[in-house]
């Protein structure tokens, strides 16, 4: 038994064994793997030959230590599941491989401490970069992120302070904006439902969107019509009853999926949509055409996002000029059949 085990073992083929099979040296295997054209066409066929028939794959860890490259990007993103997240990271990833780099992506559960712990695990795989989806830079994070110079780019998420590039919509002027025509259509009372206020998407921009349209139309700022609860499909549900004691006539949600069970809870609930109550989410996701009645929007751009935000990355990893490290994509409204 010892012998057949040892036998199905998977041997890991080396640069060195496909140099000697193809009787070329290591330095032509390598020329011929890295694409470089300065390799006889006759030669390069028979060394892929050789690779084909080996099934070798180039250890991208051992070109790393060669080149003190590993070609490798981290990415953090707060909820694997969240379809928000999945469509930035869609775009980064397209970017990423236009650049031949490789993705190594990580999820810190919206979790403060994992998120330190996430990023200590990816700078201990000598990434070359960093792309942070995380809602909130805690002080702990911010001080690792900066004690690691590491070129790092948010995507979809602001830094207050500006210390760090990123790529966004104007997130305060698109609530605004929303709250605005909602104020239009003859709602006097709008809730406003979002992840928490300490994050400042949320608290320092959507919601201060939201209070300059109240202020605009000479309309008073309720604290009861705001709501902090998680991104989840069920917060929204549960939610529902609680928005409807409140007599609001409209709510503008920050998260699709939230939206989405804010609007379920009110269907359950007998309420006919849009003509009793009506509903805009902000990032115009998939499930935003899925849902019956299908939901009115911000129209984010954003695998753009993602895009943008790994191109700015790939600039400062190769230590090219930036024109500008804070970079606002323009937005849209779309409307669907869940408003007036």
């Amino acid at each position: 038994m010892k012998g057949k085990s040892a036998n199905m073992e998977k041997q890991t083929i080396t640069i060195y064994d496909v140099a000697r099979e193809a009787n070329v040296s290591m330095a032509t295997v390598s020329r011929v793997v890295n694409g470089n054209p300065n390799v006889k066409p006759a030669t390069r066929k028979k060394v892929l030959a050789v690779i084909d028939r080996l099934d070798y794959r180039p250890n991208a860890v051992a070109r790393g230590l060669a080149s003190k490259k590993t070609t490798t990007v981290g990415v953090i993103i707060p909820d694997v599941t969240n379809i928000y997240f999945s469509s930035l990271a869609r775009g980064i990833d397209d970017v990423a491989t236009m650049y031949k780099y490789n993705i190594i992506l990580a999820n810190s559960d919206e979790n403060n401490q994992r998120e330190v712990q996430v990023l200590n695990t990816l700078l201990a795989k000598q990434v070359d970069g960093l792309i942070y989806m995380g809602h909130t830079i805690s002080d702990n994070l911010r001080n690792e992120l900066s004690r690691s110079k590491t070129p790092v780019v948010l995507a979809g998420t602001i830094d207050p302070q500006d210390d760090i590039g990123s790529v966004n919509i104007d997130y305060r002027d698109a609530i605004k904006d929303v709250t605005t025509r909602l104020i239009n259509n003859g709602n006097k009372k709008i809730a406003f439902v979002s992840g928490s206020l300490d994050q400042p998407i949320n608290g320092q921009y959507r919601l201060k969107g939201y209070q300059e349209a109240l202020d605009a139309a000479k309309m008073p700022y309720d604290e009861s019509l705001v709501f902090q609860t998680e991104y989840s499909y069920n917060a929204g549900l549960a939610l529902w009853h609680d928005i409807q004691a409140t007599g609001a006539t409209a709510a503008i949600v920050s998260d699709d999926e939230l939206a989405v069970g804010v609007l379920d809870g009110a269907v359950d609930a007998g309420v006919k949509i849009p003509a009793d109550f009506e509903v805009v989410t902000s990032n115009n996701t998939k499930l935003t055409e899925m849902i019956r009645p299908q939901l009115s929007s911000i129209q984010q751009p954003l695998y753009d996002i993602g895009a943008v935000a790994m191109r700015l990355l790939t600039k400062m990893m190769n230590k090219e000029d930036i024109d500008q490290k804070t970079i606002i994509l323009p937005y849209d409204l779309v409307k669907r059949q869940s408003t007036k």
